[in-house]
């Protein structure tokens, strides 16, 4: 009987199998974060990645056999999951989003390449710790987004009235407090340079209905 379990588990590879799931385990324990925070690189999509990774690096580690080179078919995921991480950055009127997301996925591919390398204890310790940065150290970012801070921020805008008026309502409803507004007009667009005081978060909010004003808006900001 024990001989024929053995058998078994030859021809169905119950190495390999552990091996995924383990990285279904591991890559939802990421997911599952991602997904309770609404981005879009969630749980399903991590889970995909992890087990990806770590199927192609068993079978690079299989087709190599003795003589060949056991990291060739492994070393195309970076680049493979590099094309998806630049897929969830997301460029629009100067804000850059999804740089988090992007790392996370790269994360979750190494961590599916170290279970197909046969690195289960390293691939778990480094999941913990990416839960622990991404979950855990959160509140750290939060606290740091309530500190109040002064910025001065320019907006350069097509020449138009009541720009400067239209500035300091921005940042005053999104709860700002407003220092200075200054207004000029230089070679055809008009410059407002405000100063305001508050927290980062709402510092950010009102930069992003500052390019909302017009088609052709700059931004820039100073501490």
């Amino acid at each position: 009987m024990r001989d024929a379990w053995v058998a078994l588990g030859e021809a169905l590879r119950f190495d390999i199998l552990g091996g995924l799931l383990l990285a279904v385990a591991l890559g939802g324990a990421i997911g599952l974060e991602r997904e309770l925070q609404g981005k879009a690189a969630g749980l399903r999509t991590n889970i995909l990645i992890c087990i990806g990774a770590a199927l192609f690096t068993q079978l690079s580690i299989a087709v190599a056999g003795t003589d060949g080179d056991p990291g060739r078919i492994a070393a195309q995921i970076v680049t493979g999951v590099g094309f998806i991480g630049a897929g969830t950055i997301l460029h629009d009127r100067g804000l850059v989003t999804g740089l988090t997301s992007a790392a996370t996925i790269w994360l979750v591919a190494a961590i599916g390449v170290a279970i197909g390398a046969g690195a289960a204890l390293e691939a778990v310790g480094v999941t913990l710790l990416v839960v622990l940065v991404l979950a855990a150290l959160r509140w750290v970012e939060s606290a740091v987004q309530r500190r109040s801070i002064v910025q001065r921020v320019t907006i350069e805008t097509p020449v138009a009235g009541g720009r400067a008026a239209q500035v300091a309502e921005i940042a005053s409803d999104v709860g700002l407090r407003v220092i200075e507004v200054h207004a000029v007009e230089k070679s055809g667009r008009q410059i407002v340079t405000i100063t305001a005081e508050g927290p980062l978060v709402k510092q950010n909010a009102a930069q992003r209905e500052y390019l909302a004003l017009a088609s052709d808006v700059a931004v820039r900001v100073e501490e």
